[in-house]
């Protein structure tokens, strides 16, 4: 099978499609191929309408543990598509599909290839969403800097990151598969939001996958000039800065000391979330079965 994940137009690797490849090279090892005419499909969100123009060259696909969203809802799933998991009921509801494939994300099965680090180095970390590390990570270290917290790049390699979380003690999660990797690790975690452009439907897709609520601490939203133009942008931005005011009602004009007194709020007030570990341990064991089965037809061909 040849592994299919998203790639940035900036050519900016990022933590959760970066998964897929440490991820399924240890699972599928004898199974992954550079070129193949049958893809395989994980972790991302990618089940929209996009997608089968994207995959038209491959004759198979194998869908495992992806979830749905962003462009237009995926109107039919074509023939040739064979649906392992899906991330979560959301995803199968969507799609009009059995209740029965919403499973998980993928992601949650690195805790049966990755040994946490040791000793615990941070109180706090913050990973941010790809596209705010991109154009904001100078920001972003300077806030972690003050505060004394840790500091997790989603585009560092899958290893560092998966070390850094393992030596926190509490993350704070605006790049989902970050909230992903902390639960599947055994880390608490809470979810963060700066912009109406981290997709809510993914979040509560997961969360209600694992038996949580998604319940995302709002952040002053960063200024950057491709957002927030249009008419839709500005009104979503403004419903973002109406959650925030809510929620932190005296913030600071300057923008690190707003930054500053928002995250350490965050920080101090806010229950972190975990799921239960029975729930998750199932759910690793029910996608293991899944992921047997499609090594299995994948080996007859």
């Amino acid at each position: 099978m040849q592994l299919f994940y998203y790639r940035r137009r900036d050519q900016q690797p990022n933590f959760g499609d970066e998964l897929n490849r440490w991820l399924w090279q240890q699972a599928l090892p004898d199974l992954l191929q550079a070129q193949s005419d049958t893809a395989l499909v994980g972790i991302g969100t990618l089940l929209n309408s996009a997608l089968p123009q994207r995959l038209e060259q491959f004759r198979q696909v194998r869908i495992f543990s992806t979830g749905a969203g962003y462009e237009k809802p995926l109107a039919q799933v074509p023939a040739n598509w064979k649906i392992y998991a899906l991330r979560g009921p959301l995803s199968a509801r969507q799609l009009g599909l059995p209740a029965s494939l919403a499973l998980s994300d993928g992601g949650i099965l690195l805790r049966r290839w990755y040994q946490p680090a040791g000793q615990k180095q941070w109180r706090f970390a913050v990973m941010p969403h790809v596209h705010h590390a991109s154009f904001a990570a100078d920001y972003w270290q300077q806030l972690c800097s003050e505060l004394g917290f840790g500091y997790i790049d989603p585009r560092w390699p899958v290893d560092q990151v998966l070390t850094a979380i393992s030596q926190t003690q509490v993350l704070i999660a605006e790049a989902m598969h970050g909230a992903i990797a902390a639960d599947a690790l055994r880390v608490p975690w809470m979810a963060l939001t700066t912009s109406p452009r981290i997709l809510a439907f993914k979040w509560r897709d997961w969360c209600a996958s694992v038996n949580l609520p998604y319940q995302p601490q709002y952040f002053p939203p960063l200024a950057y000039p491709s957002y927030a133009r249009g008419l839709r942008s500005g009104s979503r931005n403004l419903l973002h800065w109406a959650r925030l005011v809510q929620q932190r009602p005296t913030l600071s004009l300057s923008p690190t000391a707003s930054g500053c007194r928002c995250l350490q709020a965050i920080a101090q007030t806010t229950p972190p979330q975990l799921s239960r570990l029975s729930d998750l341990e199932a759910h690793c064991d029910t996608l293991s079965a899944r992921l047997d089965q499609l090594r299995h037809e994948a080996l007859k061909g």
